[in-house]
């Protein structure tokens, strides 16, 4: 409204040195200052300037998962809102915006807390970068239902800050229902850990030709065991599991697809067995290890993300 957008055209006033703000709207100003310091800090992260979705068609299945965990794992907060009203901020009061992007100011009516903290409060602010259609028109979201992934502002109880400038996802069944089951997975006791590279892997021939097991633990953020066992006999297909213990039994199976164990090998695992981890083993036998961990990445199949992370 013409309230707001005077405001925030006199919040920019006073970083180039005049003092134009009325009385009754300096308590409005002090309220948003930490959000457009917190949102400077996002846009100058490399990799991170993307256009929000575009709202989805009725029907439209969710997202590739790995986009959504990318979004859940990054985000203290996740919030099913529909848009109240979005502000303008002239290019002039919008410094670091990205070259052919527009810069809103959002208010947006909560729905439900997906992922958060009991309760936040039922109307929220948030900044917005978003590029004009094709036909260089301002993208129009009010009255839309969105899922937004966030952070709180410190201090600002009703302000939020997008994780990333493409952290606004256009609401669907499907999306609300793959954000609901990643989070539950991100917080259960029992989640898998964070894999963050390989250690050592060993290979063990058997006694007939084609024959051998491949062992290849892998290293994991708070250091709980992670493995990967691959089992070859003559005449059968090749099998492997993951085991999340110090044991390996027969429990052990590969992860589902679109799973969060899934996620984390299929993501974060390199494209090969680094040198060092086979540094120990025969030539033959450091071969059938890396052909043993190539199948393992043939078997998991491509991460599926589309967005930058």
């Amino acid at each position: 409204n013409k309230r707001t957008t005077a405001a925030w055209q006199n919040y920019f006033c006073i970083g180039r040195g005049q003092s134009l703000i009325p009385n009754d709207m300096k308590s409005l100003f002090l309220s948003r200052s930490a959000l457009i310091a917190a949102l400077a800090l996002s846009a100058a992260v490399p990799g991170l300037a993307q256009a929000p979705a575009p709202l989805p068609e009725a029907g439209m299945p969710a997202p590739p998962y790995a986009d959504i965990a990318d979004l859940v794992i990054a985000s203290p907060l996740v919030i099913d809102a529909t848009i109240r009203s979005t502000s303008k901020i002239k290019p002039a009061n919008a410094p670091d915006l990205p070259p052919g992007m527009l810069r809103f100011y959002v208010e947006a009516d909560v729905n439900a807390l997906i992922r958060g903290p009991a309760a936040i409060p039922p109307r929220i602010g948030y900044l917005l970068d978003a590029a004009p259609d094709a036909r260089g028109r301002e993208p129009k979201y009010k009255k839309s239902r969105v899922l937004l992934f966030a952070r709180p502002v410190p201090g600002q109880g009703d302000q939020v800050q997008l994780v990333t400038p493409g952290a606004q996802l256009g609401w669907s069944p499907a999306t609300e229902a793959l954000a609901r089951r990643i989070t539950a997975e991100v917080l259960a006791a029992a989640a898998p850990p964070v894999v963050t590279g390989i250690g050592n892997a060993f290979h063990v021939a058997g006694s007939l030709p084609g024959e051998g097991e491949t062992q290849i633990f892998l290293r994991t953020a708070d250091h709980r065991p992670v493995s990967l066992s691959i089992l070859r006999r003559p005449g059968e297909q090749a099998r492997w599991a993951v085991a999340l213990s110090e044991i390996i039994d027969d429990s052990a199976a590969p992860p589902k697809p679109d799973t969060l164990l899934w996620y984390r090998l299929a993501c974060f695992l390199p494209r090969g067995l680094p040198d060092d981890s086979i540094a120990s083993l025969s030539p033959e036998d450091a071969a059938q290890a890396r052909a043993d961990y190539r199948f393992v990445l043939e078997q998991l199949g491509p991460c599926g993300r589309t967005r930058g992370r």
